[in-house]
C-alpha cells in the first residue's frame, strides 16, 4: 500500500516554563543552574503541614498567553491533584488542572514551507493550563545509580494542548516554532530548550484514508525542532510499517533516542482516570475578574499578526517580507529601529538588508540577531548612504563588512577612511567610459552586432576601472548615450 494511501494525525502537548523568579506555590528561586536541591523548600518537597499560594505572576503570564492566542480566559478555574507515583514527584501527586483550564480554546496560524510550496494553516488548541514541573531523575556520573535533584519541583508550567490538526511533521514543527516564537514574544517564557524550558510532547497516530481515529502514541520530551521532525517521521514510518504487516498499535508513551534516531516504548499509556485527579483541597478556584483581564490587555505587546499587517499597510512590504520580519520579537524589534532611524522611505532598503546580508552572517557565525555586531543604527547609516548615492549597493557590502568587523563605528567613518564615497560626476564618468570603448573595441561591434552580453561586459570594465566607485545608474545611462542605444 502506498504511503499516500494513510493519513498521519499529529497533535502537540507544549510545556513552556513560565519565567517567573519564583515557583508556583512557593517562594523558592527558578534560576536555572543551581546546585542540586538546593532549590526545593519545604512546600517543594510537600513537608507535612505546608501549604501552596498560588504565584499571581504565573496567572498573569497565562491570562496573556490566552488573549494572545484569541482563548476564552476562564473566570473560574480549578487546580486538581495527579495522583502518580516516580521518584521525582516527592508529593505522590503533580498539582495541575484538569477539568477547569485557564485558558480554553484559541488558535494559532502557521506558514509551512517555503517560496510557492508555502502555504498557510490554522491550529486549533484544546486548552492550556497551569501547573508545577516535577524533579529530574539524574542517570550521570552516579556510578550505576540515579540521582534525583528537585531543584526544579514545583516550577510554573503552562501546559499547551493543540487538537489533533497537524498532518506531517512539517506542519508539526512549524507549529512548534509559531508557538515558541509567541510566547517569548509576549515575554512568559525564555524558551531555552537546552535548559528544558520549552518541551514537546508529540501525540502521533496513522489511518486509511477516511477511516476513524487511529490509536496514538505519545512522542515524551523533545527538546528540540530537529529531535521533534526526526521522531514524527519515524514514528509514522513505524506506525504504517506495523499495521501493514498486521500488526497492531497500542496506546502507549514513546522515547526518541536521537543517536539511533528510532523511539522505543517507555510505558503503556494511562488514561485520566488512572491518575484519579481531584480538586486540590489545599486551593481555591482560580477566579480572574474581568478588570484583571483588562489590566493585563493594556499591558499587552503587539502582536504578530498585527505587526505584519502594520508593516505592509505603512511600509509597503510584501506578505512574505512582513512575515520574514515578525517570524520572531527580536528581529522585528531590531528592523523597527532601523526603519527609526534611517526613516519610513527607507523601509524596503532596510527590510533587504536585515533579511539579506545581515542575516547570511548572523547564520554563518551562529548568532541570534540581539548579538548582532552591526547595530539597528549603524545598518540604517549604511541604508541611508546607499539611498542618498552617497555610495552603491555594491560598495555598500563593503562597508557591511568593515561594521561587521568593528574597524569604525558607522558608515560614513568607513567611507570616509577608505575613500569609498559613489563617483556622480558626470565628467569623469565619461573620460572612463572614453577610455574603455577605446580599449574594447570587439565588445563595441559585437554590442552594435546586437549582442546584448556585450554591453554587460562594458559596464563591468567601466565599474573596474572606478574601483567600483562610479554610480550604476549613470555608468549605464551615460554608456548607452555613447553607443547611441
Amino acid at each position: 500500500m502506498s504511503r499516500m494511501d494513510w493519513e498521519v494525525v499529529i497533535g502537540l502537548e507544549v510545556h513552556s516554563q513560565l519565567n517567573t523568579a519564583s515557583k508556583i506555590f512557593s517562594g523558592a528561586s527558578t534560576a536555572f543552574g543551581a546546585e542540586p536541591n538546593v532549590q526545593a523548600s519545604a512546600v517543594d518537597i510537600a513537608l507535612p503541614g505546608v501549604l501552596p499560594v498560588l504565584n499571581r505572576g504565573a496567572v498573569e503570564r497565562a491570562i496573556r498567553f490566552g488573549l494572545a492566542i484569541g482563548a476564552h480566559v476562564a473566570d473560574k478555574s480549578v487546580f486538581a491533584r495527579k495522583n502518580y507515583f516516580y521518584p521525582d514527584l516527592p508529593k505522590g501527586y503533580q498539582i495541575s488542572q484538569m477539568d477547569l483550564p485557564v485558558v480554553q480554546g484559541g488558535a494559532i496560524t502557521i506558514r509551512v514551507g517555503e517560496g510557492e510550496q508555502a502555504y498557510e494553516k490554522t491550529v486549533r488548541l484544546t486548552r492550556a493550563h497551569l501547573e508545577e514541573d516535577a524533579g529530574k531523575s539524574l542517570h550521570e556520573d552516579f556510578h550505576g545509580m540515579t540521582g534525583i535533584d528537585l531543584n526544579r519541583a514545583g516550577t510554573p508550567l503552562l501546559e499547551i494542548v493543540s487538537e489533533p490538526d497537524m498532518r506531517s511533521s512539517a506542519e508539526a514543527v512549524a507549529y512548534a516554532r509559531a508557538l515558541h516564537a509567541l510566547v517569548r514574544w509576549i515575554d512568559i517564557c525564555d524558551g531555552n530548550m537546552q535548559e528544558g524550558s520549552f518541551r514537546c510532547d508529540a501525540n502521533v497516530s496513522v489511518r486509511r484514508q477516511g477511516e476513524p481515529l487511529g490509536t496514538r502514541r505519545e512522542i515524551k520530551n523533545l527538546n528540540s525542532f530537529r529531535f521533534l521532525q526526526q521522531a514524527i517521521d519515524y514514528e509514522v514510518q513505524w506506525q504504517i510499517g506495523t499495521l501493514e504487516d498486521s500488526g497492531r498499535i497500542e496506546q502507549a508513551t514513546v522515547l526518541f533516542d536521537p543517536d539511533t534516531g528510532e523511539t522505543r516504548m517507555m510505558r503503556s499509556k494511562e488514561d485520566a482516570h488512572d491518575y484519579r485527579y481531584f480538586p486540590d483541597p489545599d486551593l481555591l478556584p482560580l477566579i480572574i475578574a474581568p478588570e484583571w483581564k483588562a489590566r493585563v490587555q493594556a499591558g499587552m505587546p503587539e502582536l504578530p499578526g498585527a505587526m505584519k499587517a502594520r508593516f505592509m499597510d505603512e511600509w509597503g512590504l510584501s506578505a512574505y517580507d512582513a512575515t520574514t520580519l515578525t517570524a520572531s520579537k527580536e528581529v522585528a524589534d531590531f528592523y523597527q529601529a532601523a526603519v527609526s532611524a534611517a526613516g519610513a522611505a527607507l523601509a524596503k532598503p532596510c527590510a533587504n538588508w536585515v533579511m539579506g546580508d545581515l542575516a547570511a552572517r548572523l547564520n554563518k557565525a551562529e548568532l541570534d540577531i540581539s548579538a548582532s555586531p552591526v547595530s539597528a543604527a549603524q545598518l540604517a547609516g549604511l541604508v541611508a548612504r546607499i539611498g542618498d548615492n552617497t555610495i552603491s549597493n555594491a560598495i555598500g557590502k563593503k562597508v557591511f563588512e568593515a561594521l561587521w568587523n568593528g574597524e569604525a563605528r558607522n558608515a560614513d567613518e568607513v567611507i570616509d577612511k577608505q575613500g569609498l564615497k559613489q563617483v556622480t560626476d558626470s565628467g569623469a564618468i565619461e573620460g572612463m567610459i572614453d577610455e574603455v570603448l577605446a580599449a574594447n573595441q570587439k565588445s563595441v561591434d559585437e554590442f552594435r552586432a546586437g549582442k546584448d552580453k556585450a554591453f554587460n561586459a562594458l559596464v563591468g570594465q567601466v565599474m573596474k576601472a572606478s574601483k567600483g566607485k562610479a554610480s550604476p545608474a549613470q555608468v549605464n545611462a551615460l554608456l548607452k548615450k555613447k553607443l547611441g542605444a
